[in-house]
């Protein structure tokens, strides 16, 4: 019987994995590739200045959240960093308060009082970063300066705000439009029962103006799910059914005399939405 020796063992496994025969490891090296991929997203994420972009002396950045902003500064000159109209200041940090002076001060007053952040390096060949935080935003800025040209100031525009603008005042011409235009009082009809299950978004009533079926729910459909609504023909079939939500209205461009509303997987929640017979009022004998 062949014996192997320790010694044997320890020299198989050197050559069998190499990683530890050199005294290196996997996890070691992709702890190493930590920096670099730190370096590389920076470099991504800096958005130097651009010749299309200056509005007279000053570069317009369009702000975007964790962007970096290049500010291009010089010895003797004095770089402005101005915030939007009506932005409060909370705080300014920079990685060297040594060599580079920063300040801030403000123009306007009221609604149009804006704050400037003041920046000045007292030497060439400087780089440092530089956080400045509002009451609405945080800008990141890699600060550098340079012997030849400085950056009279940087603003910026704020496309995301102004699309949110959009959609708020377009969600509010919205709302302030009527359900359904150019509809008499006289000519609704309520002949609708409701019955079935008794779920949170159970509609309060439905009625018709003779062309459209209207489906009215709790204001909590604004917030929660919203059920599809079907048709049902007279042997049960049911039909989904295009319909529109409005507010907390469900419009269908059509009369129907049955139609459910279906919620769940497994065990449904279902309500039933039952057109009944118009009752005429007897006239006066």
């Amino acid at each position: 019987m062949t014996r192997i020796s320790s010694t044997s063992i320890v020299m198989l496994t050197m050559i069998a994995s190499p990683a530890i025969a050199d005294g290196s490891n996997m996890p070691a090296r992709a702890h190493d590739r930590g920096p670099a991929n730190v370096e590389l997203a920076n470099r991504n994420a800096t958005l130097a200045p651009k010749a299309d972009a200056f509005l007279n002396a000053v570069q317009v950045y369009p702000y975007s959240a964790g962007t970096i902003y290049k500010l291009i500064t010089a010895p003797e000159r004095i770089t402005d960093i101005a915030l939007e109209q009506g932005e409060t200041l909370v705080s300014v940090a920079s990685g060297d308060t040594v060599r580079w002076v920063i300040g801030d001060t403000s123009s306007g007053n009221g609604a149009t009082k804006r704050t400037h952040i003041l920046v000045k390096p007292s030497l060439t060949g400087l780089s440092t970063n530089l956080l400045i935080t509002t009451n609405r935003r945080a800008y990141h800025l890699a600060l550098i300066s340079t012997g030849r040209t400085a950056l009279t100031g940087i603003s910026w525009s704020y496309p995301e705000d102004a699309l949110l603008a959009l959609r708020r005042a377009n969600d509010a011409a919205r709302a302030a439009e009527p359900i359904a235009a150019g509809i008499q009082v006289e000519q609704l009809h309520f002949n609708y029962a409701i019955s079935g299950d008794a779920p949170a978004w159970r509609p309060l009533r439905a009625f018709d103006d003779g062309r459209q079926t209207y489906i009215e729910f709790p204001v909590t459909i604004a917030v929660g799910d919203a059920p599809p609504l079907f048709l049902v023909a007279g042997k049960g079939e049911a039909q989904l059914v295009n319909y529109r939500l409005r507010d907390r209205f469900y419009i269908v461009d059509r009369i129907f005399d049955q139609a459910e509303l279906r919620f769940g997987a497994g065990k449904q929640q279902v309500v039933r939405i039952t057109r009944t017979a118009t009752t005429r009022r007897r006239r006066a004998s």
